[in-house]
């Protein structure tokens, strides 16, 4: 009888712990890394290290099928903080600003203001400028409507004090892959530096609720963090991707050479590793960051009330298909890390989810978490039902609907991925993720799969239209810059 008694005990406290955690305003830690694809070691990574990270996944739930809507940082962020897909709102690069183009739009952070939150912004949430707002101190595609209070980091960046190498001598501009093995600590670098302004602010706002949403920018070039992180890494034994000999003759004209190797970088196989051993250690320099300000968020006593969210804008190439960087949409470009800890939806914690999702899907979800009335508008869906239960039945996105330059439209489900160029005037891929989950062989020209690809491209269609792509054709086409004959000849060949 006592034992019952205890038992009966043990689940009325988790039930009233339950009631009170989400009776009460739940605040919200926003972190969104720049640039950052997969490479964390909770996400499989062989090689990078993200401790900090790993924890906050075992105190939530990993999502390992999430993708951004367009690989660029001003379209992803202001898709993001929209809950709109990019042909909804406009922002279809890193030109304008979100409130430039949608005027009355209620952003993710303006709708937890509404309803009495202190809403801050620390360093980047919408697009920057990195290197070059960073060493200015400034935010010039700022939304000052989502905030209460904005913090700009000022840091040297490449100009810190430390071994300064480009890894990528062909590129001599601001977005080359530069790396600086830095003096200093932490807080004399952008994310230490925004780490200590999150800190703050927490021991702040404490006894009210707050949205507070903290960017760091690395991994974004260049590549700079203090010395101890280049040294966790053994340049010597980075691992670059394996990739097919001419991996790029089926892909499409309009695409084929953008961001290629040979012609843009010039990144060679001793220079690949350097690169590598860079972006790990920025990598693991953020990582400590967020370590800190999740430290932070304990030592106030506020761990069991907050959601916390960590993702990134984008995914990133690091060589994978001869390409570097963003823009593509290939499966590395596309997808992103994404871990949400609900403090009072344990079951899950420490479980990852292979379900389908999208980036556009964490409005509805944060507003759906805290009981926040949300426009009616919104284009994502709550992703609660598989914080409850990673294999819910009640989650149906069977498709990541993901758009990029050149008129690059792409859908990926569990089986396929179908992409178009040219708004479907280019050319196309279809990879078979089943058996070639790499996506080296483009089967899109291959009479084979004519079935196929005449499905895909019906439902991608649909999916654009209800995206918004019917209803902004005009303005949609304006914005992209196609070349201006698009023919027959930019098309793919039949698959290798």
């Amino acid at each position: 009888m006592t034992r019952l008694f205890c038992m009966a005990g043990l689940v009325m406290g988790m039930l009233t712990h339950a009631l009170f955690a989400e009776s009460e305003k739940s605040n919200v830690l926003f972190l969104i890394a720049d640039d950052l694809n997969t490479a964390l070691s909770g996400f499989g990574h062989p090689q990078c290290k993200t401790p900090n990270l790993d924890r906050l996944a075992q105190r939530g739930v990993r999502f390992e099928n999430m993708h951004c809507q367009y690989p660029v940082c001003g379209a992803s962020r202001a898709s993001l903080m929209s809950g709109l897909y990019p042909y909804s709102n406009l922002t279809l690069g890193n030109e304008g600003t979100l409130r430039g183009n949608m005027p009355d739009v209620t952003t993710l952070s303006q709708a937890f203001r509404s309803q009495g939150y202190f809403a801050a912004r620390v360093s980047k949430i919408y697009h920057m400028g990195i290197p070059h707002e960073i060493i200015a101190g400034t935010a010039e595609r700022d939304d000052s409507l989502s905030w209460d209070e904005a913090f700009n980091v000022t840091a040297p960046e490449q100009n810190a004090d430390g071994e300064l190498t480009n890894w990528s001598p062909k590129d001599k501009g601001s977005q080359s892959f530069t790396s600086v093995v830095a003096s200093g600590g932490d807080s004399d670098h952008a994310d230490g530096m925004a780490a200590d302004r999150a800190i703050q602010i927490l021991e702040r706002v404490k006894d009210k609720p707050f949205f507070l949403a903290v960017g760091f920018v690395r991994p974004h070039v260049p590549l700079v963090a203090p010395k101890e992180y280049f040294d966790r890494y053994d340049r010597h034994d980075m691992v670059p991707p394996i990739i097919p000999e001419g991996d790029l003759d089926d892909v499409p004209q309009i695409i084929r050479d953008y961001k290629r190797n040979s012609t843009t970088y010039g990144v060679t196989p001793e220079l690949h590793k350097g690169l590598l051993q860079s972006y790990y250690a920025s990598v693991s320099y953020m990582d400590a960051q967020v370590g800190r300000v999740l430290d932070a968020l304990r030592d106030q006593g506020l761990e069991d009330n907050t959601i916390v969210v960590f993702t990134s804008d984008h995914g990133y190439l690091l060589g994978h298909h001869e390409k570097f960087q963003k823009q593509h949409l290939f499966e590395e470009a596309t997808r992103v890390p994404f871990i949400i800890s609900v403090p009072w939806l344990t079951d899950q914690h420490g479980q990852a989810t292979e379900r389908i999702t999208e980036l556009v899907d964490l409005y509805p979800t944060l507003t759906d978490l805290a009981d926040i009335p949300a426009p009616k508008t919104l284009q994502g869906s709550s992703l609660k039902p598989l914080l409850v239960d990673i294999n819910s039945p009640q989650w149906a996105k069977k498709h990541a609907f993901t758009i990029s330059r050149s008129g690059g439209e792409s859908i990926r489900t569990t089986d396929w991925r179908f992409t178009q160029w040219g708004f479907g005037e280019a050319g196309a891929e279809l990879y078979d993720l089943q058996n070639d989950p790499g996506e080296f062989t483009n089967l899109a020209n291959n009479p084979q799969y004519a079935a196929t690809v005449a499905e895909l491209q019906s439902t991608l269609n649909a999916r654009r239209n209800d995206a918004g792509y019917q209803k902004n054709e005009t303005a949609i086409r304006r914005k992209v810059k196609l070349p201006k004959s698009i023919t027959a000849n930019g098309k793919r060949g039949s698959g290798k």
